[in-house]
């Protein structure tokens, strides 16, 4: 059975992974004949109460969180080499930009996490298939726009589409239940939360885009 990474950023929309689209990628990685292997850097990240919408003050583990998502079934991603997948993708969120890189701060001068980069730039030498959803495009523009000038997508965010733009990469806008295909680079996006107002348009859009990212394989 092909294997597809799956890199998490915790567990929440505004400090972490967004659940719904973390959840809706590992069943399409299932419905598409795949298995998904959860990954997640252990690091910390400022904690964000999503009633209030306010930083709490504490600080938690990213690997940990991330294991709520993955049901215990996660690895330290920088135990996780390129030679044990057959394509990786990002579900949004926005830990996406705030714990696997600072894209939420610096924009196109966002520094990535060491072991998220090296094993997207790993992926990328070996020509294996890459997707990313919602606001995680911003994260392989960061890490492989200078070297690749991948075409992203966000949806249609005009800031957020310019410091792409920025890194080297190229932005292209999208509809929410559509995607964007780099077939040179074998990279797949798609906007998800980035313009869904419902659940049902996130998971077509999700769908979509892993049924892409299997047939690059």
């Amino acid at each position: 059975m092909k294997k597809i990474g799956v890199v998490l950023s915790g567990c929440g929309v505004y400090d972490g992974s967004e659940i719904h689209e973390a959840v809706l990628t590992l069943l399409a990685i299932d419905r598409h004949g795949c298995e998904a292997v959860c990954m997640a850097p252990a690091v910390n990240f400022s904690v964000t109460d999503h009633l209030s919408k306010q930083e709490t003050g504490e600080v938690r583990s990213v690997l940990v969180e991330s294991a709520r998502i993955a049901r215990g079934r996660i690895r330290d991603i920088k135990e996780v080499k390129a030679a044990e997948l057959d394509a990786i993708v990002f579900p949004g969120g926005f830990g996406a930009a705030k714990n696997l890189c600072d894209f939420a701060v610096k924009g196109a001068a966002a520094s990535v996490d060491p072991e998220v980069a090296r094993l997207l730039k790993e992926m990328a030498a070996a020509g294996k298939p890459i997707g990313a959803v919602c606001i995680a495009p911003v994260l392989i523009a960061a890490v492989l726009g200078r070297d690749y000038s991948p075409t992203v997508t966000i949806g249609n965010d005009a800031g957020t589409a310019a410091e792409i733009d920025k890194t080297g990469a190229k932005h292209q806008e999208c509809l929410v239940t559509e995607f964007v295909v780099d077939t040179r680079n074998k990279l797949v996006t798609t906007p998800a939360y980035m313009l869904a107002t419902r659940i049902s348009e996130v998971c077509e859009g999700i769908d979509k885009c892993v049924r892409e990212v299997v047939k690059l394989m």
